[in-house]
């Protein structure tokens, strides 16, 4: 569980309800095709889950 990921937005927010957008700004993405680094965290990788439909999400930084 340690290292980061890189997550990058590949689908479009419109039309979607209030609560994925909260998720989508919640992880600090803004736009489509941005992408962000986060902590590889319980809490970061339960947001992923809820909207995995619109992300690319790749491990970066594993340490051993």
């Amino acid at each position: 569980m340690s290292g980061e990921l890189r997550i990058t937005l590949v689908r479009g927010l419109s039309g979607r309800p209030e609560r994925v957008r909260r998720v989508v700004k919640g992880l600090g993405l803004t736009r489509v095709h941005r992408s962000v680094t986060r902590k590889n965290t319980p809490e970061i990788r339960g947001m992923v889950e809820k909207i995995q439909f619109l992300l690319h999400v790749e491990k970066v930084g594993e340490s051993e």
